[in-house]
């Protein structure tokens, strides 16, 4: 399936339906079982025979970890509302208590397709030499080595723990794992229930030694029963059940916080100990062990899962060895552009020839780094703002803002403290950074900042110039490798005031006025959205070219779906490319008809965020309005989040959007999922030649346009030409 074929026709005809079936809010899909929808494509990667093995294995981790934050923040939220007897219906129409039954129902059937695929693969890894044993298999020699290994790497941090009255039932945290023991007293029979927390600063496999070219593991669980001996000396095991907890991880802070740090810390601890969401068991738990473990979390039954087959799936990604190539994508450097090589690094000479747009991880996110450091070292730049939502622990941008400061540079940095699961981080590296002297706020306690801005000011013959990156993604080295996202570098003047804009309304609540090619969220960036999908529709009942290609990881906002509905009638073409929740429904006569949509899951993480707006001139064309945003279409990132949206109007930069990077991922067909008018997805097939078109290896193998490279239109299967 070209992206001729996508555009013209990728699905069957547009559905007929009764009007009651899609009317209302059956005119949405629920976000939740959408959301579930995607974690089964993340899945189905773990068995797709075109992904190397062990990278199969790690989608697989990926897909556990992504349900467990389901439930421990979604979940949790449902499941709190559905308690406090909240019957108020979502967009679609489900109560809270209607949906945590449905999203049961679905994770179950998720759960148990995780174990089979967990069984496929490691039949697999076993035809590769990568064996996961239990205790039955060990030889002489490796209870030897696991003896010693025992000793010295696990005893020292074990808490074996016995329950009975004068031993309380130890607090477990949020993914806590733990063994569950019946055992008795050899010399008078006495019965003993006692638990062993297992630690999560502990690998969960245990290499054993193996001859050149094979690997063995051992789950930490069965060296800690081959050993139960010493850890309750005179006892012997009668039963024994591993279990896992999942906990309520969501933050609530006061609405008047004092100090906003010491707030957060407060209730990171409270989060620790939020309630238990869902409670994970082997299956064949002895019943009586069963009974306690459920009492003493307090769970429903409907609240338990039993597993048949591995718990914790979620730390097979130790078993994704960096030393089999050959079980792993091939390994993929990502370029520095031509650009900043012809000015000999030096970020602000480039983007001063013309605006940059750099497409990670394809072209390397070492030129945001460089383009900080640059100016922690250079005299003339006299100050630098920066916003950070989620940055690594060891992190270069924070080196370099301390750098800046500790030069006598101007450096205020926005941290945002309510980044969910980075709150620690974030207040670590705050503290850093006030420490080298910089300027730390943490803009507002009801919005998170989720915007992606950084401004450099620096002196040029007798004036100020404002350097500013904008990007999708977060100012994070580590996820930049993985995850696709744009970088966006001007000096232009208008987007430098704008910028700045921003920062003061984010240190000092300066609404921004007069803004001039950015929009803001949470005060018109929905409100734009809205009036340029009402332009393209105009458009279309005017009878010209209409159409709009839109990329996002999620789609949710009711407004914004119900005006891309009013564009699809007005006669409005509209493409979407959603890796995530979806909640519009592509297809419906009389409603969706000019909509598609589709899901691309591969090798990287699609986290980009772009819009098209054909403008008259219908897509691809030079006349076209291009837009990048740190915001996917929700009601927290359009209402409740600071956001920004970007129009890009250099040429260069355009074309390298409409007729590169849009026009690849319309043209995928090897990563590519399909939105039907029922809410399910398909693969359409391939080519029977094998060679189907991936985006993912097209951005690897072509440079940028921005960056000087030369790859587009040409170099995109059937591509349409300019409209102009």
């Amino acid at each position: 399936m070209t992206q001729a074929d996508f555009l013209q026709s990728p699905f069957p005809p547009a559905q007929e339906l009764p009007a009651p079936e899609w009317a209302g809010p059956k005119r949405f899909f629920n976000r939740e079982l959408s959301w579930l929808a995607f974690n089964w494509r993340v899945l189905d990667e773990a068995r797709n025979p075109r992904v190397p093995l062990l990278e199969r294995v790690r989608f697989l981790s990926i897909s556990a970890a992504n349900l467990d934050e389901f439930f421990t923040v979604r979940v949790a939220g449902l499941r709190e509302l559905a308690q406090a007897g909240n019957t108020t219906p979502a967009a679609d129409g489900l109560t809270p208590a209607e949906q945590l039954v449905l999203i049961n129902e679905d994770a179950r059937r998720l759960l148990d397709a995780q174990q089979k695929v967990w069984e496929a693969l490691r039949l697999e890894m076993e035809e590769q030499g990568i064996r996961l044993l239990d205790g039955n298999a060990l030889s002489d020699a490796d209870k030897t080595y696991l003896e010693q290994y025992f000793l010295t790497q696990v005893f020292p941090v074990l808490s074996p723990l016995a329950i009975d009255p004068a031993h309380p039932f130890p607090f477990i945290p949020n993914a806590g794992f733990s063994l569950a023991l019946q055992l008795e007293r050899k010399s008078d029979k006495r019965r003993l229930q006692a638990l062993l927390p297992i630690p999560q600063q502990i690998d969960r496999f245990i290499s054993l030694p193996a001859k050149n070219g094979s690997d063995r593991f051992l789950p930490l669980e069965e060296l800690l029963l081959l050993h139960l001996e010493q850890l309750f000396p005179g006892y012997h095991a009668r039963g024994s059940c591993t279990f896992r907890v999942l906990r309520d991880s969501d933050l609530e802070l006061e609405d008047e916080a004092e100090d906003l740090v010491r707030e957060f810390e407060v209730a990171l601890k409270r989060r620790r100990r939020g309630e238990v969401v869902r409670l994970k068991i082997s299956a064949g738990a002895p019943p009586a062990l069963r009974k306690l473990i459920q009492n003493e979390l307090r769970v429903r039954e409907t609240e338990i899962v039993e597993i048949s087959g591995m718990l914790g799936l979620v730390d097979l990604k130790e078993l994704v060895l960096d030393r089999r190539h050959d079980l792993l994508w091939p390994v993929f450097t990502p370029r520095v552009p031509e650009r900043v090589q012809d000015f000999e690094g030096d970020m602000f000479a480039a983007i001063r020839q013309k605006d940059m747009l750099l497409h990670h991880p394809y072209e390397t996110f070492d030129m945001v780094v460089r383009f900080l450091q640059q100016a922690a070292r250079d005299p003339d730049v006299l100050a630098i703002k920066q916003t950070l939502y989620r940055t690594s622990r060891q992190s270069p941008i924070v080196e370099a803002l301390c750098e800046a400061a500790e030069n006598g540079k101007s450096v205020t940095a926005l941290v945002e403290l309510k980044a969910r699961f980075d709150e620690a981080a974030n207040i670590q590296q705050s503290r850093r950074l006030e420490r080298a002297g910089a300027h730390v706020v943490y803009g507002f306690i009801n919005y998170k900042t989720h915007a992606k801005i950084s401004a450099v000011v620096r002196r040029e013959g007798g004036k100020l110039v404002t350097y500013t990156h904008f990007g999708t993604g977060n100012y994070h080295p580590i996820t930049a490798r993985i995850y696709t996202d744009l970088s966006f570098f001007t000096c232009n003047a208008a987007l430098g005031r704008d910028a700045t804009k921003v920062f003061n309304y984010l240190s000092g609540y300066a609404q921004p006025v007069n803004l001039e090619n950015l929009s803001i969220a949470p005060l018109n960036l929905k409100s734009t959205l809205l009036e340029l999908i009402e332009q393209e529709a105009g458009h279309a009942r005017a009878g010209k070219p209409a159409e709009i290609w839109a990329k996002m990881n999620a789609l949710v906002e009711p407004d914004v779906i119900d005006a891309l509905y009013a564009a699809s009638q007005a006669g409005v073409k509209i493409t979407l490319i959603i890796r995530g929740i979806c909640a519009l429904r592509p297809g419906i006569c009389g409603l969706s008809e000019n909509i598609r949509v589709k899901s691309i899951v591969g090798r990287f993480l699609e986290h980009s965020r772009i819009v098209c707006f054909g403008n008259g001139y219908g897509l691809p064309s030079k006349k076209a309005r291009v837009f990048i945003s740190s915001a996917d279409w929700m009601d927290r990132n359009l209402n409740r989040r600071v956001e920004t949206l970007v129009e890009t109007r250099n040429a260069t930069v355009k074309a390298q959007i409409v007729s590169q990077i849009m026009a690849a991922n319309l043209a995928d067909e090897a990563q590519s999922w399909i939105l039907k008018p029922d809410g399910s997805y398909f693969r359409p097939p391939g080519p029977d030649n094998g060679h189907a078109f991936n985006c993912h290896r097209f951005f690897m193998e072509n440079p940028s346009l921005s960056g000087r490279g030369s790859a587009g239109a040409s170099d995109v299967p059937e591509l349409a030409h300019s409209k102009d």
